[in-house]
């Protein structure tokens, strides 16, 4: 492959950098990887191009260190991005805000403005922006483009998209459903539509990103119509270390109660809470073995669990009116048969039913686990939000 064909993605988190160098016509991927554990002292990357898996482990001072690691494993197996080249750099970022809806070529004030957005996005864009920063300096002259997590959801209707708190408040805050996981929704619903041989704009889908980060989204031919997260990615599903949606009072009345400050509060609701909140742990492996084990708290946090997957497929069946199909995607959604078939058990009535032998089957590939005759189509499809960055930044480029 041509290494100007090729884009170069990064997905920047708080300690690690997740990695693809892939052309994006074709999604062949060159070479792929993770530097995980920046700013400690057994830091370590493992990369893959060829078959071949390279890892090195030691001390990754910040992302300007951990980039310079990718770029020199990149160099030490054959593809020097440096002298080479690639066509551009597409960077996963959390959230755009109402300013950003549409893939973003950086410059100074984007760049600027993503870490402003910091506020709606702890977590995520400080990083996000530290990961554009330093592939700036390492690439210099190729075209750094953002990706929004936000941007797929931006033109909810406004009922979805509005929170019934004081307009003047809410204007002055930036205060709004915005949706997150808008690249994996995006992808896989499409792939959905093209699995059932039908354009997008005439399917109804329910789609599930279930991974330690979890949304759902009712997409009505082809355009989402809601999310389950919203100003925040905390808001929605239970998830591997959030508590998704709680009553508002429970922030006053700990504060007040507990004595604990909004920053415990914060750390509490994204970090200490889900599914490691309620059994200790967010592998639904580990989950699982321990249920298996007779752990009642481990059984209680599944309970929960698919207990908000079942209310938020309800809303959006209503919402959707008819439903064409469901699709579950992301780590838990596409390897966790019990979840899928415990979401939409008993749900024959509403045409929902889950082949027990194709949704149990060792299977990679996008596919079916509904009976061929089912009214409403049962899907897995695998996410690709790399493939996808990778065509925006380059379509973006020309």
């Amino acid at each position: 492959m041509d290494a100007t064909e090729l884009v170069l993605v990064l997905n920047s988190g708080s300690s690690s950098i997740k990695y693809q160098l892939l052309e994006p016509d074709s999604g062949i991927v060159a070479a792929s990887g993770l530097v995980e554990r920046i700013g400690e002292d057994d830091g370590r990357i493992e990369h893959v191009a060829d078959g071949v898996t390279t890892e090195h482990r030691g001390p990754v001072a910040d992302h300007t260190a951990g980039l310079r690691l990718i770029f020199d494993t990149f160099a030490e197996t054959g593809h020097d991005l440096t002298e080479q080249g690639v066509r551009a750099v597409g960077h996963r970022v959390v959230h755009g805000g109402e300013v950003f809806y549409e893939p973003t070529l950086v410059d100074d004030a984007v760049l600027a403005s993503i870490r402003d957005l910091a506020s709606l996005a702890p977590l995520h864009n400080p990083a996000n922006a530290l990961g554009i920063e330093s592939a700036r300096a390492l690439l210099p002259g190729v075209a750094q483009v953002a990706v929004f997590d936000t941007a797929y959801f931006h033109d909810l209707p406004s009922a979805a998209r509005t929170y019934a708190i004081d307009t003047k408040v809410a204007a002055a805050q930036g205060i709004r459903k915005y949706g997150f996981h808008g690249t994996s929704h995006e992808y896989v619903s499409g792939v959905a539509a093209r699995l059932l041989d039908r354009d997008p704009g005439e399917v109804n889908q329910i789609v599930f990103h279930l991974g330690n980060g979890a949304s759902a989204s009712a997409i009505r031919g082809g355009r989402p119509v809601d999310t389950s997260m919203g100003l925040t990615p905390l808001e929605g599903l239970v998830m591997g270390t959030r508590s998704g949606d709680i009553d508002p009072g429970i922030i006053a009345h700990l504060m007040r109660s507990a004595d604990m400050t909004i920053d415990q509060v914060d750390t509490l609701l994204n970090r200490q809470s889900g599914l490691v909140g309620l059994a200790g742990v967010n592998d639904f492996r580990q989950l699982q073995r321990r249920i298996d084990d007779g752990d009642e708290a481990a059984a209680l946090a599944y309970a929960v669990y698919i207990h908000r997957l079942r209310r938020y497929l309800g809303a959006y069946l209503i919402d959707l009116g008819v439903v064409d199909a469901i699709v579950f995607t992301a780590g838990v959604g596409e390897n966790a048969a019990q979840v899928r078939a415990d979401a939409l058990a008993e749900l024959s009535p509403f045409g929902i039913i889950v082949d027990p032998v194709a949704n149990t089957a060792k299977n990679r590939a996008a596919r079916r686990i509904s009976p061929e005759d089912a009214p409403v189509a049962v899907l897995v499809v695998p996410t690709n939000e790399e493939l996808a960055i990778a065509r925006a930044a380059a379509r973006l480029c020309g």
